[in-house]
């Protein structure tokens, strides 16, 4: 038995597609997603089973037909069924990515990926869990099991705190306050939320400990606000669908201890290295690996016990390379110390007259900004530089701000030549069903905006 976590919020062909690329019998679902799972069924070529996770309804079941309730479903079920022998190869679980570019393509997890995952995991120089922990992870399962977090916490004893659909900020700041939470994982827009919702609420969340945050590179000025407002630790991490997820974790080294406050703050900001079986390196466009020095730029490939050797559905030997390496698509650097920092997505990076800009760098110091909600760089083209940045800002409500005052808040962060050219504010980022932002249409809809116009 393989379990598919399905992100409600794809578009009706997209849940299609996921579903029959899985080839899923049996389909759980909870009323809220009833009109979803309705329209789309008769599409469904190998669904043999429809479950309301629900009581009995007449009136469901009349509008759904062939539909059986939760309860129903377990007393079909034999009693006392002894315990199945397993595998360790077999599959357990099976996650889609984003699909930003295309259909999302299907990840297949082993009971042995994801039991080394969550041993590994656990420890202290990665997520540091244990039966003394209250760990909430504000990530749904179908972003990579929730981050593998309910297999780790299941394996140390840790109560597992789940929100549900409760994520607004105010929500959030009073289960971590009548659960005693100590840690939580989740992506930067909902840390966003929740730092407003504590000074809203008036609350310090005396228990919280430690954030987690990865999914996107968190803003230095939301680190500063939790570590000095709250005394919470930021643990920044990276990963993928494709690496169960876990691919590196900022745990400082002994020697961090002896640095200033300020530039260990400043190593935090990287995304870490990797744990016991992960490794890393990058590699220039012909391939060869380029020096950990931690300013050599090079595309980010990863290999260990946890990564996909092939998507789901594909050919064998269709994903890696010839020696198991996996090529991410982000653009990174590696100090001597193992730390790796995300540069930008291959896709996303600016090469602006030979050189090249990172837009994670400039959309983390816009969102310094104390007006600015979000950001997002993308490049636009120019006659001069091939490619220059702009920057499209969401503020925060009644917010005044002009673009002019948000440039000058460049100033002394990045050279001058590195500022974005424009900043156009905006009512809201287009994201996809994940909440990525969805920088091709942004592109698309404002790339030609500096055409015959001089950088500044």
């Amino acid at each position: 038995m393989v379990c598919h976590t399905i992100n409600p919020r794809l578009f009706p062909e997209q849940l299609v597609y996921v579903i029959n690329n899985a080839q899923d019998k049996v389909i759980f679902f909870d009323k809220t997603f009833l009109t979803i799972v309705s329209n789309i069924r008769d599409r469904l070529e190998t669904v043999e089973e429809f479950v309301l996770m629900s009581e009995p309804d007449e009136e469901i079941a009349a509008q759904f037909p062939g539909l059986l309730f939760y309860e129903e479903f377990l007393q079909r079920g034999t009693p006392n069924a002894n315990w199945p022998e397993i595998a360790e190869n077999q599959a357990s679980s099976l996650c889609y990515t984003s699909g930003t570019t295309g259909n999302p393509k299907g990840v297949l997890y082993s009971h042995r990926s994801t039991v080394l995952h969550a041993l590994v995991a656990a420890q202290p120089d990665a997520l540091n869990l244990s039966a003394r922990d209250v760990v909430m992870p504000v990530v749904p399962m179908f972003h990579v099991n929730a981050w593998g977090v309910p297999y780790i916490t299941a394996m140390v004893g840790a109560k597992l705190v789940l929100p549900g659909p409760g994520l607004d900020g105010q929500s959030l700041v009073k289960l971590i306050d009548s659960e005693s939470v100590t840690i939580a994982l989740g992506v930067p827009t909902i840390w966003q939320g929740l730092l407003s919702a504590l000074d809203e609420l008036g609350s310090s969340a005396k228990t919280l400990k430690r954030t987690v945050i990865g999914g996107s590179a968190c803003p230095p000025s939301m680190m500063s606000e939790f570590r000095g407002k709250y005394g919470v630790e930021v643990v920044h991490a990276w990963g993928m669908t494709e690496t169960s997820p876990i691919g590196t974790v900022n745990a400082l080294l002994a020697k961090h201890d002896t640095l200033l406050e300020g530039e260990r703050n400043k190593i935090r900001e990287s995304q870490g290295r990797p744990p016991y079986g992960v490794q890393l390196k990058i590699v220039g466009e012909d391939g060869h690996q380029l020096p950990e020095d931690g300013v050599a730029q090079g595309n980010l490939r990863i290999r260990g016990h946890w990564v996909v050797a092939d998507y789901f559905g594909f050919e064998p030997n269709q994903t890696l390379e010839e020696d198991g390496w996996f090529e991410t698509g982000d653009v990174a650097s590696i100090n001597d110390d193992g730390f790796m920092t995300i540069r930008d997505r291959s896709k996303d990076i600016i090469k602006s007259g030979g050189e090249w800009i990172s837009t994670v760098e400039l959309e983390g110091i816009a969102m310094g900004h104390s007006a600015i909600n979000e950001a997002a760089v993308v490049a636009a083209s120019h006659d001069k530089w091939d490619e220059r940045p702009i920057l499209l800002a969401v503020k925060i409500p009644d917010a005044n701000i002009t673009e002019e005052e948000l440039l000058a808040h460049y100033q002394g962060k990045v050279a001058k030549w590195q500022t974005p050219d424009r900043v156009i504010f905006v009512e809201a980022l287009p994201r996809n069903a994940t909440g990525k932002v969805l920088k091709n249409k942004l592109r698309s809809e404002y790339g030609e905006v500096l055409v015959n116009k001089p950088a500044s």
